[in-house]
């Protein structure tokens, strides 16, 4: 398949260098503003392919794009000291505009998967812009939270990550959070399981809530102050998507997709569990919440519609 990455920033470029390396995709196209930036990052990994497969990398323009299957947005600009969440929204909304304008007429069957931030409403955005159906487009919205929790949680419980099951729901940002009702290790639910290791000597802390909630939503800034930006597990969990995508088998994971009334919740774009399929988003999973984290949904749910009604979607 061929994959298109609008941005080749360290997350673009993370991701390109992620899909080669791994096989996911031997047919990419950089695009960026800064054309120097892409050409340097197309022929680094190019030049690393003789010890990973055969690889088709360029740096392109929009038309390079066309009947591309996977287009992956990343484009934007990070969050300044003292800018507003607001102010940061409206500009990169602003960018997606003239992204969804130019992309939109080479790949109108591409599956989108947008990644620049904040996800959640330039998923939004980008669902107004375009014209691509809904099943096409989606956010990766809580991917790398959950990602993050589940990795937390391995550490905590002295276990393999792929045994804990585990998400975060809503809003990547401030408003998400674990669906502690959902968490399980090995189909035990989290809260029992320490009672039910028999002959083991191991022994576990216990299990904070808060403490892991807040590792998670902190865990971006925390990288970000010891090396300047997060680019491998973004990388990695987009690559996962797109994996699934090329693999055709529905796969559920948290990613961003736009509300139809699924708890009580509609026209905005948030996470819950969808599932992923060969052309897109094949469906929502309306997994039974308690009520406290129905409210923790909506109350995200309602945080976004706040953002997206103080910005120009004209």
């Amino acid at each position: 398949m061929k994959v298109t990455i609008i941005g080749a920033g360290s997350v673009g470029s993370t991701i390109a260098f992620t899909l080669a390396t791994t096989g996911t995709s031997s047919d990419i196209v950089l695009i960026d503003v800064n054309e120097e930036k892409a050409k340097g990052e197309a022929m680094d990994i190019l030049q690393g392919s003789p010890f990973f497969g055969s690889l088709s990398i360029i740096a392109g323009d929009y038309a390079d794009a066309k009947n591309s299957d996977i287009v992956i947005i990343t484009s934007g600009i990070p969050r300044r000291a003292g800018q507003s969440r607001l102010e940061l929204a409206q500009t990169n909304v602003n960018i997606m505009k003239d992204i969804a304008s130019k992309i939109t007429k080479y790949a109108p069957k591409a599956v989108y998967i947008i990644v620049s931030n904040p996800v959640d409403v330039m998923t939004y955005a980008f669902h107004k812009f375009s014209g691509i159906p809904e099943n096409q487009i989606i956010g990766s919205g809580t991917i790398l939270d959950t990602s993050r929790l589940r990795a937390r949680l391995a550490e905590i419980y002295d276990i393999s990550q792929s045994n804990v099951h585990a998400y975060v729901f809503g809003e990547h940002g401030d408003s998400s959070f674990v669906t502690w009702s959902l968490a399980n290790i090995s189909n035990v639910p989290l809260e029992h399981y320490k009672e039910r290791i028999h002959n083991s000597v191991k022994e576990f802390p216990k299990l904070d809530h808060a403490e892991v909630e807040d590792f998670v939503k902190k865990s971006g800034g925390i990288v970000i102050s010891r090396k300047g930006a997060t680019y491998y597990a973004i990388a990695v969990s987009v690559a996962f998507i797109v994996r699934t995508i090329i693999s055709g088998i529905d796969t559920t994971m948290t990613v961003s997709t736009m509300m139809h009334g699924e708890y009580g919740i509609d026209d905005v774009c948030l996470s819950t569990l969808a599932i992923v399929g060969k052309n897109g988003i094949v469906g929502n999973v309306e997994t039974p919440l308690n009520d406290e984290e129905i409210a923790l949904l909506r109350k995200s749910a309602d945080n976004l519609k706040e953002v997206i009604r103080n910005i120009d979607l004209a």
